[in-house]
């Protein structure tokens, strides 16, 4: 009887196991995610911003391509080259309305509109992965994005105008990147997708950056080699996550970025968060440790 109890309790700690490592992931993704912003910001009031979408990229190649060249190009060669050529598309298509709006949006709504995002993946995960629609997972997420908005409310001007509407159109488009993204983790490693990403929005950004070309300097050059650094890093680390749990469960554990932002903040430019922001981030760690928790347990 005890040995029967030991197999059936084996798929669940697996599967517990698997959703406690999604969520470190997702953690470890939102860190890097961050640095990679936080960097990407000062170089975009630097350079035009479509100049600095391509360079991101085109480095988050260069960054795989000694492990490409070591590996063979057999190794990243995709089972679905159409899902990724679709990702590419759909996510340069959200880059590129992201950043037409990036200069006329307030700091404060475009943090709002960001955060539209994760609530856009669980519902495409529900419609499109046939995730189950776990009421708990949407109470996290829904509790998570009223921490959002006790932060960013007090400073929203709402005068970002039509650019408002322009970047939150960006947040679906980037949610069904993210989901085609999960659906890829069924046939490809994390690696392979994270390369043609890079691939493909590099090429499909190409034209936008070069009628607004400047060649940038060392300093830029080194911020860019960073970022494709960070920012590949970022990525494995989230489709890793997709791949070990569903799209549901990792999504709350987004809104905790707000935390770590105002963090970075504080460390590189000394801003010092106000009361609405420890409030808020209160609300959004006691909502991804409640669902994390909860998750573990039931899965356990």
């Amino acid at each position: 009887m005890s040995l029967g109890r030991t197999s059936l309790s084996l798929p669940r700690l697996a599967a517990a196991s698997d959703t406690a490592r999604a969520i470190l992931w997702m953690l470890a993704s939102g860190l890097l995610f961050i640095l990679l912003n936080g960097t990407l910001r000062l170089l975009a009031q630097q350079l035009d911003p479509f100049v600095t979408g391509f360079l991101r990229y085109s480095f988050g190649v260069l960054v795989m391509l000694p492990f490409i060249l070591r590996a063979g190009w057999a190794a990243y060669r995709p089972a679905n080259l159409s899902g990724q050529i679709w990702r590419g598309a759909i996510h340069t298509s959200g880059l590129l309305l992201w950043f037409i709006a990036v200069p006329h949006v307030p700091l404060a709504d475009m943090t709002a509109l960001g955060f539209t995002t994760p609530l856009f993946i669980m519902l495409g995960a529900v419609v499109f992965l046939r995730e189950r629609m776990v009421a708990a997972r949407w109470v996290a997420a829904l509790i998570g994005f009223c921490g959002v908005l006790i932060v960013v409310s007090p400073n929203l001007s709402g005068g970002a105008g039509a650019y408002g509407f322009v970047m939150l159109a960006s947040s679906p488009l980037f949610a069904a990147s993210f989901l085609i993204t999960k659906a890829l983790t069924r046939r490809d490693a994390p690696h392979v997708i994270v390369v043609w990403q890079s691939l493909a929005v590099a090429l499909f950004s190409l034209p936008f950056a070069l009628p607004h070309w400047d060649w940038p300097t060392p300093a830029q050059w080194a911020a860019f080699a960073f970022c494709g650094v960070v920012g590949t890093a970022g990525h494995i680390c989230l489709t890793r996550a997709f791949k070990l749990a569903d799209m549901s469960v990792t999504q709350p554990i987004k809104f905790l970025e707000l935390v770590w932002a105002s963090l970075f903040g504080l460390a590189v430019w000394g801003d010092v968060p106000g009361t609405a922001t420890w409030i808020g981030g209160l609300v959004i760690f006691a909502s991804t440790s409640w669902i994390a928790r909860r998750e573990s347990r039931k899965q356990g």
